[in-house]
């Protein structure tokens, strides 16, 4: 199904992300903004940027940056600039009014008591509140008494909707309230100007979590007035697509990883491609294919293929695919976002350094964070501070051997990976002892640690000199 105009003729897919600045760009409205993204792009159509700002108090200009920052991160690029809703509000109450004259929405004088006593009176039959106001058929134009205007909502039959997610879903409208659409203070509701919005904006498609498909039936009785008022007003094809749930299956929270975008980035070194793959893998899928990129992902999206059910967020699963982008990425990007994790600013010989040690340490990595840990060693003051393991690995022979291994090295005419290895390897026979357990003693000296890299790409990447100095500083150490 697509969007009609009021020709008949189809209409250019247009969807839009709407994030209220009220917080951080959150793994929810960023797979929405995916979906909307992709929908846009596999039809040639536009994507748009709504900031709904109508909360003064709670939208924050810190919250607009972060929810920017996350999308410009996660490469979903919106067409043209974005539209702030607080700036339309004489729009959005020029609609209101011609509602109102036109006989759609009404006057509304019910006072605060007499909402209060509806809604106890609701509460005490156990029954949703339904505001159907004794001001709706009274023709009352006061305008020095407060009031809102209300939607005079239809009351009879019902209302279907042809969801492209969830299916054809109808609803009673009596079931169906009548929603203030311009506060007492004449300030436009959320409501109205979501479909105000979407209207002028051109939108086609609301694609949406399915938390609002109520809302899409309080909201069509707005476009379905204004057919009559204003011309050009098609009615949006709806996708309201299912929440993510942790993976125990209860709703998602941050003991889940429910983080900001920027979190994912920041805290736990995930890269940008792995995250959108993963978010795109929640409730879509394309057979078994788990690596998509961005442009298979345009080519291959329908919202046909978004499941009805809730998906499942693993952190785990997004980390081991944030090692599979890790070891494919260009090594020079590695190397950048790795220098800006150091707990120093990086040269451009440092730079150049990890550049090299990319090929060596990123297979070892599923994050940047493990990344920075690993090249931590090539930057190490010296003489270095082994940890507890790696003191143990000098203990017993392990000294010995690395005496050996130092004298072994230091005569080594050519350093690379095929003299180096020779060179160990002969040390090893000689004691009659096993590689490992001559490389073991040679790595703690070399980084400190019990583990790394393979330790002749240790060598290589110290290089001969301070390699030679690291282990003559360990066997200087009294036993």
């Amino acid at each position: 199904m697509s969007a009609t105009n009021v020709s008949g003729a189809a209409a250019p897919v247009v969807t839009r992300f709407a994030p209220s600045p009220t917080g951080f760009l959150h793994i929810g409205g960023a797979r929405t903004a995916l979906f909307n993204l992709l929908h846009a792009r596999h039809h040639g159509g536009k994507f748009l940027l709504r900031i709904e700002d109508t909360d003064r108090v709670r939208s924050t200009q810190a919250a607009i940056d972060a929810i920017l920052d996350g999308m410009t991160w996660l490469g979903l690029d919106w067409d043209g600039d974005a539209v702030f809703q607080f700036a339309r509000a004489e729009r959005h109450a020029e609609v209101a009014r011609k509602m109102l004259e036109s006989g759609a929405a009404y006057r509304c004088y019910l006072t605060q008591e007499e909402l209060a006593a509806m809604r106890a009176e609701a509460e005490a039959a156990k029954k949703p509140l339904r505001i159907r106001s004794p001001w709706r058929d009274r023709d009352h134009n006061d305008t020095a008494t407060p009031h809102v205007i209300r939607l005079k909502a239809p009351t009879e039959g019902a209302t279907t909707i042809h969801d492209r997610v969830q299916g054809e879903v109808t609803v009673q409208n009596a079931e169906i309230d009548d929603l203030v659409l311009l506060r007492s203070d004449g300030t436009p509701t959320y409501m109205l100007a979501v479909v105000v919005d979407d209207n002028d904006m051109g939108v086609t498609h609301v694609i949406r979590g399915d938390d609002h498909l109520n809302n899409a039936f309080r909201q069509l009785p707005i476009y379905r007035a204004m057919q009559g008022i204003e011309g050009g007003w098609g009615e949006p094809v709806y996708a309201h697509i299912p929440l993510i749930h942790g993976a125990d299956g209860a709703k998602l929270s941050k003991r889940h990883g429910a983080l900001g975008v920027d979190a994912y980035r920041d805290e736990l070194g995930i890269l940008p491609e792995a995250l959108s793959n993963y978010l795109l893998r929640l409730g879509w899928g394309h057979g078994d294919d788990e690596i998509i990129s961005r442009d298979q992902a345009i080519g291959w999206f329908e919202l046909d293929s978004v499941g009805k059910s809730p998906s499942r967020f693993d952190l785990k699963k997004l980390e081991n695919l944030n090692g599979h982008y890790i070891r494919s990425a260009d090594d020079a990007r590695l190397a950048a976002l790795v220098a800006a994790r150091m707990d120093f600013e990086c040269s451009e010989s440092d730079i150049d350094l990890l550049h090299r040690s990319m090929p060596a340490l990123k297979p070892r990595a599923a994050n940047l964070l493990e990344l920075a840990d690993g090249a931590a060693f090539l930057f190490r003051m010296r003489p270095l501070k082994l940890d507890a393991d790696a003191i143990a690995l000098l203990e017993g022979e392990g000294r010995a051997l690395l005496a050996r291994t130092h004298a072994a090295l230091d005569a080594a005419e050519v350093w690379d990976t095929e003299a180096l290895e020779a060179a160990v390897r002969k040390v090893a026979d000689d004691a009659g002892a096993k590689l490992g357990a001559v490389a073991q003693p040679l790595r703690a000296a070399l980084t400190g640690r019990r583990t790394s890299p393979g330790i002749f790409d240790v060598l290589l990447l110290l290089g001969r000199e301070e390699s030679l100095g690291r282990i003559a500083d360990q066997l200087s150490v009294p036993a």
